[in-house]
């Protein structure tokens, strides 16, 4: 038991995979939120989450159910991407804010979790993804960002690669951000 910490918490065990806004809305053509390399981003998300699946490791699924003008949650817009869709055994949460943490079953859970790391993909970099990683810095929460998975839309005049880019290197101020390939060894295996 040299490896774990008080709360049975271990370096070797493999951490939460959190999918964060993996909605319809994003791949919508003529929607202001899409995701112009979603294709792209989509691949590399479901080989992640197939390996998370396979393996049997704890997955968490992030919804976002804005009031804004520009969301209608009782469209089929906000529905799950069909291969996202959560499965039984994995956890969902609905946040109506930007964090996750504006859900109050996400803030119990995660406060509830110890010595828990959580590897995030999905869509909504500059939005879901930023202020969840920021709020769970604050709390001391463990996150890294799997930067060839994760997508954002296109938000001002310049390309979408330079801005999604410039989100990333704020997001490293607050949590770790890797590559899948530095994520899973070159044997398929999480590298831990």
């Amino acid at each position: 038991m040299s490896n774990r910490d008080l709360f049975g918490g271990s370096e070797t065990d493999p951490p939460v995979l959190m999918c964060a806004d993996l909605q319809c809305e994003y791949l919508a053509e003529g929607r202001k939120h899409l995701i112009a390399d979603g294709d792209v981003i989509m691949a590399r998300c479901r080989q992640l989450i197939a390996l998370w699946r396979d393996n049997l490791w704890p997955v968490v699924h992030l919804k976002r159910i804005a009031q804004a003008a520009w969301f209608n949650p009782a469209s089929n817009l906000t529905n799950w991407l069909d291969d996202f869709k959560p499965r039984p055994g994995e956890i969902a949460f609905e946040h109506p804010l930007p964090s996750a943490y504006s859900s109050a079953r996400f803030a119990d859970y995660m406060s509830n979790m110890r010595s828990i790391r959580c590897v995030v993909l999905g869509f909504s970099l500059d939005e879901t993804i930023l202020c969840t990683v920021v709020d769970g810095f604050h709390r001391s929460h463990r996150y890294q960002v799997i930067g060839d998975a994760v997508a954002c839309r296109k938000a001002c005049a310049g390309d979408a690669a330079s801005y999604k880019q410039v989100v990333t290197r704020v997001i490293g101020n607050f949590a770790g951000v890797v590559d899948s390939a530095e994520l899973i060894g070159a044997s398929g295996r999480l590298a831990v």
